[in-house]
C-alpha cells in the first residue's frame, strides 16, 4: 500500500468515526451510565464488530450480500430490531435510589451490565449495521491495490480504522462520563436513560429505510 493511499484512508477513518452513529450513541450512553473504564469493554466489542465487517467487505462477501435483496433485508431487519431492542432496554433500565440519607445527598445506584454483555452489545451493534457494510463495500476497494497481497492490506486497513475508532469512541465516552455529576438523582438518570433509549430506537427505525445500491 502506497503511503499517500494510506494517508487518504487515515483521513477518511477520522471522518467516519466522528460522524454520529449507533456506535457513538452507545459509547456515550454507556460512558454516562457506567463511566469510561467500564465502557472500554463496550468499545472493544464495537471494534471487533468493525473488524468483522471490514473483513466481510474486503473478502468480497459484502458485495454478494448487497447483490441479494433478500440477504440484505435480513441483515437490515436484524440490525434495526437489535438497536430498537437496545433502546427499549435503555429506556426501561432500572434505577434505584439509595437509603433515604443517601438519596438526600443524591446517591443513585444504576444496574450495570456484565463485561461480557457490554462486549456483546458493542459487537452486535456494529456487526448488524447495514450502513457499515454499505460503506465498506463502496469505499474499501478504492484503497486496495490488486497487485499486492490482500491479507496484508486488510490487516493494515483494519488496524488503522480500529486505532482511530478507539480514540474517537473513548472520546465520546469520556465526554459523557464527565457529565455523570449532573445525573446524581434517580429522576435525572431515568431521563438520561429515556433520551439515549429514544435515540437508539430512532437510529434503529432509520435503518429500515436504508437501501442497498443497485448495479
Amino acid at each position: 500500500m502506497r503511503w499517500e493511499v494510506w494517508l487518504a484512508y487515515f483521513a477518511a477513518c477520522w471522518v467516519i468515526a466522528v460522524s454520529p452513529g449507533s456506535g457513538a450513541v452507545l459509547s456515550m450512553s454507556h460512558g454516562l451510565s457506567y463511566g469510561l473504564k467500564r465502557t472500554s469493554t463496550t468499545i472493544l466489542g464495537l471494534q471487533t464488530g468493525l473488524v468483522i465487517i471490514l473483513l466481510v467487505a474486503g473478502g468480497g462477501l459484502g458485495a454478494l450480500l448487497l447483490a441479494s435483496e433478500e440477504a440484505f433485508l435480513v441483515v437490515k431487519t436484524i440490525g434495526a430490531m437489535y438497536l430498537i431492542y437496545l433502546g427499549i432496554q435503555q429506556w426501561r433500565a432500572k434505577v434505584d435510589s439509595g437509603p433515604q440519607e443517601q438519596a438526600d445527598a443524591g446517591a443513585v445506584r444504576v444496574a450495570v451490565m456484565s463485561p461480557r454483555r457490554r462486549f456483546a452489545t458493542g459487537l452486535l451493534t456494529n456487526v448488524t449495521n447495514p450502513k457499515g457494510i454499505i460503506f465498506m463495500v463502496a469505499v474499501l476497494p478504492q484503497f486496495i491495490d490488486p497487485g499486492h497481497p490482500l491479507g496484508v492490506q486488510l490487516a493494515i486497513l483494519a488496524a488503522t480504522m480500529c486505532f482511530v475508532d478507539l480514540i474517537v469512541m473513548h472520546g465520546y465516552a469520556l465526554l459523557a462520563s464527565r457529565m455523570q455529576g449532573l445525573f446524581r438523582n434517580a429522576r435525572a438518570v431515568r431521563w438520561q436513560n429515556r433520551f439515549f433509549g429514544g435515540v437508539l430506537m430512532a437510529v434503529g427505525t432509520a435503518l429500515f429505510f436504508v437501501r442497498r445500491h443497485h448495479n
